[in-house]
C-alpha cells in the first residue's frame, strides 16, 4: 500500500526482514497466523502491515472512527506503548487513531479517548479487561486481534484475562498471535480461538540472533559488580543495559555506579509509570548511558544504539536468556551479550546456553591492563585526530604550539580524553580456575585432580576485625545464606570471612584485616546488607549477648545405694552365666520382680493383709473372664513365692455389708450398693474401664459427672449417680 509504503521509506526501511517478508505473502492476506520469531525481528511492522489490508481494504485512508477496528495486547506498559508509537509512524499517512489503555495510567482519561473513537487500541490483558467489563470499550466491530509477545504473556498468569477478550471479540474476526517461542499452551490457545491458523516460522529461528556476539565470563562471587565495571570500561558502549533478578540489587547498583562516574537510571517494578517512562526517554535521548533494571525490561524494549546487555543474575532458563540478550543486536545492528558467571554457577550458565542453542566465548572479565590498552587503542583511532585543521582553529593551533611544546600539548590532549572515565578495578583471581584453558575459558580442574585449597589459616586473622548482623537464629539465620549475602554485599571473598557465630538474635562474623576497610566501603554508611540486615562494628572481643548464654546443665546425682550402677569404671563387668541365671547384671535391679523371686524373696511381703490396700483390679466383662491368664487381667500374688492365680474382674455383691467394704468411712457408704454398673454397655472385644479420670466415667475431669462411691472397687465406678443433699466427696 502506498501509505505505509512512505513510511517505511521515510524510516529508512532498504529490506524487509524475513518475519515481515512471511506476513506479507499473498495468500496470508485474511488468514490467521501463528508466527514465532526471536526478539528484534521486526515483528510489530510485520503485524502492522499484515492489518492494513483488513483495515483499509482497498482505501488509502481509514474512514472517521466510530468504534475500534483493531486490539493489539501486549504483556507490559513498556512494550505497549512502544507498540503504539511503531505503529503511529507506520499508520500516520492513513490517518488513524490509536489510543493506549495499560495499567499505571489513569483510566478516565483513556475512557475519553475511547469515547473520541480509535481505529487501533494497544493495552495491556487487566485494563483492556476492566474497560470491557465497563463498557468504556465496545468490541462489536472488531476485525481483528493480535497477541504480541502471546508465550511472556501466559507465563505471567495472564490466560484468563486473554480468553476474556477474545470470547469479547466477534467470532468473524482475524486472530494474529506472535511469540518469540511456542511452547503447548500456546498451541492450545491456537486450537481454541483460531481459525485454521497458518504457523510461520522464520529461518532466522534455527540459530538465535546472528548479530549477538555471546560471552561467558566467570567470576568470583564477591567481584560481580567491579566485574561489570570493567566490562563497561572495556566495551565503552553507547548505551548498555545490566540485567538484576532483584529490585534490591538493582538499587545498590545504581547508586554505586553513580559514584563511579557512569550516567545510570533504574528500571524496576517499584517505580512509578511516570519515572519509567523518564528513564527510557533519558536513554533514548543519550543522557544516560546505562540502564539498571529487573527483568520487567526484558521484553519488548526497543533502545535505540543498545550495544551492550550484561546479565548480572543469571537468567531463570533459556528463552528469558533470548529476551534479555534480544534487546541489542536488532535491525541489523550489532550487539553484544555478556554473562557474568560465579566459579559456582558454571555448569548452570552452560545448560542455559545449550538450551538456548548458542555458542558463547568463555573468557576471564577484562582486567585493568586491558581496559588502559583499549582505552590507547580508541584514542589513537578517534576522529579528531584525523581530521583537517579548520581555518578558523589554524591561528589558535598555532600559538598553543609556538607557546608550549608538542609533548606538553599530547600530554594535556590525552588528559583531557582521560578525563571523566572511571577507574577500572583489580579483580581478584582464583587458583583453582587458571586462565589459558580450554575454550579460552577459566576452565575449572578436571576430574579427580585435587584442588588447592584458599581457606585462610587462623594465623591470617590476627587482629581481625569483628561485625554484628541484627540476624540469628529467631530470623532462621543460617551460615549457608548469610555467607553469598557477605560475600555480594561486602565485596569480600571466601577466605577474607572468618569465624561465624550465630545466636539467638544477632550473628557475630570476623573479617581479615585486610578486607576490613573493602568490607565497610562496601556496605556504605547506612551500614545495610540485602533483606534489611543492619551491620554494627564489635569493638574488641566479641562476648555472647547474656540473654543468649545458658549456663550448662547440672548432671543429675546418681543414687547408687538404690540398685543403681555405680559411677565410672566402678561399674562390675558382665558376668554371662550369672546373667543366665538371673537374668541381670551383678548389683542391679531386677528386670521384674514377677520373673525373679528367687533373689530378696524374704525381704519382700508375699501377701496379702488387711492392712495392706487391696490391689486395684479393673472391671471387665463376665465374657472376658472365662479366660485363665487373660493378658486384659491382672494377676495377684499368694503367699508362696513365684506362685500366681488368675485375678479376677470387680463384681459387686449387694448382701455386702457397707462396713465390710472398703471406704466405709466415707459418707453415705451405709446405704446398701444395689443394681449393675452405670458404665454402659461394653463393645464386643475392647471391655470398658472404670479407670479414674477416665473421659467416659467423667470422673478426674473438671465438671464431669459424680458416679457412684468412692473407694468402692477401683476408683468407685459403677454405682448410681449420687442424689443425697450431704457432700459427694471430700
Amino acid at each position: 500500500m502506498p501509505a505505509l509504503a512512505e513510511a517505511l521509506t521515510s524510516k529508512n526501511y532498504t529490506t524487509l526482514t524475513p518475519v515481515q517478508q512471511g506476513v506479507l505473502a499473498p495468500e496470508l492476506r485474511d488468514a490467521d497466523l501463528l508466527v514465532s520469531a526471536q526478539t528484534g525481528s521486526g515483528k510489530t511492522v510485520a503485524f502492522g502491515m499484515s492489518l492494513a489490508p483488513t483495515l483499509l481494504g482497498d482505501e488509502e485512508r481509514l474512514p472517521r472512527a466510530s468504534r475500534p477496528m483493531a486490539l493489539v495486547v501486549a504483556p507490559t506498559r513498556e512494550l505497549a506503548l512502544q507498540v503504539k508509537r511503531e505503529l503511529e509512524w507506520l499508520y500516520a499517512r492513513t490517518g488513524a487513531a490509536l489510543a493506549s489503555c495499560v495499567g499505571g495510567m489513569d483510566m478516565r482519561t483513556e475512557r475519553q479517548v475511547l469515547g473520541r473513537g480509535s481505529h487501533i487500541v494497544v493495552g495491556t490483558p487487566g485494563r483492556l479487561r476492566d474497560h470491557i467489563q465497563r463498557g468504556s470499550l465496545d468490541m462489536s466491530e472488531m476485525k481483528a486481534v493480535v497477541l504480541d509477545e502471546a508465550d511472556e504473556m501466559l507465563d505471567l498468569g495472564f490466560r484468563e484475562d486473554l480468553e476474556f477478550i477474545l470470547d469479547a471479540a466477534p467470532a468473524e474476526r482475524r486472530t494474529l498471535m506472535f511469540s518469540a517461542t511456542v511452547p503447548r499452551p500456546i498451541v492450545s490457545l491456537a486450537k481454541r480461538f483460531q481459525r485454521n491458523a497458518v504457523r510461520l516460522e522464520t529461518t532466522t529461528e534455527q540459530r538465535q540472533h546472528n548479530d549477538i556476539e555471546y560471552r561467558a565470563l566467570t567470576v568470583a562471587p564477591s567481584d560481580r559488580e567491579n566485574a561489570i565495571i570493567n566490562v563497561l570500561r572495556y566495551f565503552e558502549a553507547k548505551s548498555a543495559i545490566v540485567f538484576c533478578a532483584t529490585r534490591e540489587s538493582v538499587n545498590r547498583m545504581t547508586s554505586r555506579f553513580t559514584n563511579r562516574g557512569f550516567s545510570v537510571v533504574a528500571l524496576s517494578g517499584e517505580l512509578s509509570q511516570g519515572q519509567r517512562t523518564h528513564a527510557l526517554q533519558s536513554m533514548r535521548d543519550g543522557r544516560a548511558r546505562v540502564c539498571i533494571a529487573t527483568d520487567v525490561a526484558a521484553r519488548g524494549l526497543d533502545l535505540p544504539d543498545l550495544e551492550l546487555v550484561i546479565h548480572s543474575d543469571l537468567p531463570q532458563n533459556s528463552p528469558a536468556l533470548l529476551h534479555r540478550s534480544g534487546r541489542t543486536g536488532r535491525a541489523g545492528r550489532k550487539g553484544v551479550s555478556v554473562l557474568i558467571v560465579p566459579y559456582s554457577a558454571r555448569f548452570r550458565a552452560e545448560r542455559l546456553l545449550q538450551g538456548a542453542r548458542i555458542e558463547a566465548t568463555w573468557a576471564a572479565p577484562p582486567s585493568a591492563k586491558e581496559i588502559n590498552e583499549r582505552d590507547d587503542q580508541r584514542l589513537l583511532e578517534d576522529p579528531t585526530l584525523t581530521e583537517p585543521v579548520a581555518e578558523t582553529e589554524a591561528a589558535f593551533v598555532g600559538e598553543v604550539l609556538a607557546r608550549y611544546s608538542p609533548e606538553q600539548v599530547a600530554a594535556a590532549f590525552v588528559r583531557l580524553y582521560r578525563t571523566g572515565q572511571s577507574a577500572p578495578e583489580d579483580l581478584q583471581e582464583n587458583p583453582k580456575f587458571a586462565r589459558g584453558k580450554d575454550r579460552g575459558d577459566t576452565g575449572g580442574t578436571n576430574r579427580g585432580e585435587k584442588r588447592e585449597s584458599t581457606r585462610k589459616s587462623r594465623t591470617d586473622f590476627e587482629g581481625s576485625s569483628w561485625f554484628s548482623l541484627s540476624v540469628g537464629h529467631r530470623q532462621n539465620a543460617e551460615t549457608r545464606w548469610l555467607l553469598p549475602m557477605l560475600y555480594k554485599a561486602g565485596n569480600v571473598s571466601k577466605g577474607d570471612v572468618g569465624a561465624i557465630k550465630v545466636y539467638g538474635g544477632e550473628t557475630h562474623v570476623e573479617i581479615a584485616a585486610s578486607s576490613v576497610d573493602r568490607f565497610e566501603q562496601a556496605i556504605g554508611p547506612n551500614r545495610t546488607v540485602e533483606k534489611g540486615i543492619n551491620v554494627a562494628p564489635i569493638e574488641g572481643t566479641p562476648v555472647p549477648p547474656d540473654d543468649m548464654r545458658s549456663p550448662p546443665a547440672e548432671r543429675p546425682a546418681r543414687n547408687d545405694d538404690d540398685g543403681g550402677h555405680p559411677r565410672g569404671n566402678e561399674r562390675p563387668p558382665r558376668n554371662r552365666r550369672e546373667t543366665e541365671s538371673t537374668g541381670a547384671y551383678a548389683g542391679s535391679k531386677p528386670r521384674s520382680t514377677r520373673a525373679h523371686r528367687a533373689e530378696g524373696a524374704e525381704d519382700r511381703p508375699r501377701h496379702v493383709s488387711e492392712d495392706t490396700p487391696r490391689p486395684k483390679k479393673t472391671y471387665k466383662p463376665k465374657a472376658a473372664q472365662d479366660r485363665t491368664g487373660d493378658s486384659h487381667g491382672e494377676r495377684r500374688h499368694d503367699g508362696d513365692a513365684g506362685t500366681t492365680r488368675p485375678g479376677k474382674s470387680f463384681k459387686p455383691r449387694a448382701d455386702r455389708p457397707a462396713g465390710d467394704r472398703p471406704g466405709s468411712d466415707r459418707p453415705h457408704a451405709d446405704k446398701p450398693y444395689s443394681g449393675k454398673p452405670k458404665t454402659g454397655k461394653p463393645k464386643a472385644g475392647k471391655p470398658k474401664s472404670g479407670k479414674t479420670g477416665s473421659s467416659k466415667t467423667g470422673l478426674g475431669k473438671p465438671g464431669g459427672k459424680f458416679r457412684g462411691v468412692a473407694g468402692r472397687g477401683k476408683d468407685g465406678g459403677g454405682g448410681k449417680p449420687y442424689k443425697g443433699k450431704g457432700p459427694a466427696s471430700d
